[in-house]
């Protein structure tokens, strides 16, 4: 014995369960589908964007700790934000350092190059870039 009775039916004794369901299904698949392609279409924010992994700077001509640690302070920890790096913005960084990092005015030139190809992991490419290289140059 049921004590809970729906009545699916409309009054001219049609069933309307079915439609209704399979209108409301598709309408949820409908906001699904558009959800995701707005979410592809405009990036979903800064959930979808991964974390910058922080990179051995290091590794690139020209940078040693002391202006690792300048570039981290910036917010550039990663190959790919250092490629992404203007020279102008570089420069601006190194002569707004102080006059000890005035020898490496200059250097900064080759820095996004070099860190596009050790994020694309082309380290014998930067290897023979770098004997080539003097301090950066």
């Amino acid at each position: 014995m049921s004590l809970v009775q729906i009545n699916t039916m409309a009054c001219d004794g049609s069933d309307v369960f079915w439609p209704w369901f399979l209108w409301l299904l598709g309408a949820f698949i409908l906001g699904l589908l558009l959800g995701w392609l707005l979410k592809q279409l405009f990036g979903g924010g800064a959930a979808a964007a991964p974390a910058a992994v922080k990179q051995d700077l290091t590794k690139v001509e020209g940078i040693g700790p002391k202006i690792e640690g300048l570039l981290n302070n910036k917010g550039i920890i990663s190959y790919r934000q250092l490629s992404e790096t203007s020279v102008s913005f570089l420069e601006k960084l190194i002569n707004d350092a102080g006059p000890n990092f005035a020898t490496h005015r200059g250097m900064t030139g080759t820095w996004p190059a070099q860190a596009k190809l050790a994020e694309l992991g082309e380290w014998d490419e930067l290897a023979k870039w770098q004997d080539v290289l003097k301090g950066g140059v």
